[in-house]
């Protein structure tokens, strides 16, 4: 017997989110084979979009993965033998991928901070003064603390170091921001479906430069998976090497139109309209936001539990109105909550659930 299906629970939390019933239908397309001209059809009219909405010339490799596996692609296929990966870490999502590169053997360095605070461009400039690296990766948006970290500002000061790769984590912003990688000399920029993008989990895109190509011609060991010189031979063929995620592929290429429809600027202007909403409604709640001043992101807020409401008790509250939040990540738990503001959420959502988050408050006093 298969189970009851569930009501419908408007998603907040930053992943996967919020997914619409058009898009959620497009998954429903006829199958074709992956080896089919009708998929070779499908791959490049997404490929296409991609490129646009990355603002890049250079291919969009695509992952039947979570962004974790564009991750461990990228750290295979850039780092040398003997030589090191610096990697910026404020949070959870940027500490993992840091561990991803230890266990690939990789010798990692790190410029690390508290979870909270942004990575600062002089931070950057220093560390590569004192060492060299084949690559430099950091998070644009530390999911777990809301930073969004000045990615361009580190663009500036990469641009003096040619042969150290620069390797973007946009998981939680591309598709809510501008992520301009040809602009900001970006040789991997990767993010993954669930997030700002909307659609269900499974699939994720890697933006890749040449220089990641010729780079990785010097490294032996790149797996077969992740490997980025076979994602380029089966992407001149507008196919992928192992067998990609088609249905997902179909809400893709429905996503993208909708995207280009609304446009870009007004997409990303929605989010920062959101993002601000929040901001003023944490402080008129009288709480405090986790991030950073002046770092805040525009696709999920992270507020400080200041007044240390049982957030366990407020998704209860926040179900029987069919929405949820998120609790802090891992050692946050507790400490703060998370509220994505991201993909295809309208302001209109938000008012509703800070109506009922106020309700919550007025009854727990």
């Amino acid at each position: 017997m298969s189970p009851k299906k569930q009501e419908h629970v408007r998603l907040f939390i930053p992943g996967p989110v919020e997914v619409r019933p058009e898009i959620l239908d497009a998954q429903s397309e006829w199958m074709v084979g992956h080896r089919s001209p009708e998929f070779a059809a499908l791959y490049a009219s997404v490929q296409g979009k991609l490129k646009q909405t990355f603002y890049t010339q250079n291919p969009v490799y695509i992952y039947t993965s979570s962004g974790s596996g564009v991750w461990e692609s990228a750290s295979r296929c850039t780092v040398r033998d003997g030589k090191k990966i610096l990697h910026l870490t404020c949070g959870a999502f940027s500490e993992r991928w840091a561990e991803v590169s230890r266990l690939n053997g990789k010798q990692v360095d790190l410029i690390a901070v508290e979870w909270g605070q942004a990575i600062k461009p002089e931070q950057l400039a220093e560390a590569l003064q004192h060492d060299e690296y084949d690559a430099v990766a950091c998070a644009m948006n530390e999911t777990s603390t809301g930073v969004r970290n000045p990615v361009e500002a580190y663009a500036e000061i990469l641009a003096d170091y040619p042969d150290t790769l620069y390797l973007v984590d946009a998981v939680s912003i591309y598709a809510g921001a501008k992520v301009d990688v040809d602009a900001w000399g970006i040789d991997v920029c990767l993010t993954s479906t669930q997030k700002a993008f909307a659609l269900p989990p499974g699939m994720a895109f890697g933006a890749t430069s040449p220089a990641v190509l010729e780079r990785a011609k010097e490294i032996p060991n790149r797996g077969y998976y992740f490997d980025v010189l076979t994602l380029q031979k089966y992407h001149e063929r507008d196919n992928t090497p192992a067998t990609p995620p088609v249905a997902l592929m179909y809400a893709a290429d429905r996503q993208l139109d909708d995207m280009l429809a609304e446009g870009l600027d007004a997409r990303f202007a929605r989010h920062e309209k959101m993002a601000e909403m929040t901001r003023v409604w944490v402080q008129q709640a009288e709480f405090e936001m986790f991030s950073e001043d002046g770092y805040h992101s525009p696709t999920v807020s992270n507020v400080a539990n200041t007044r240390e409401i049982d957030i366990s008790a407020l998704n209860a509250f926040l179900r029987e109105r069919g929405m949820v939040v998120s609790n802090g990540y891992g050692k946050l738990k507790g400490k703060a909550f998370r509220i994505a503001h991201m993909g295809d959420t309208q302001p209109e959502h938000l008012e509703a659930l800070f109506a009922a988050m106020d309700e919550f408050l007025a009854k727990e006093g």
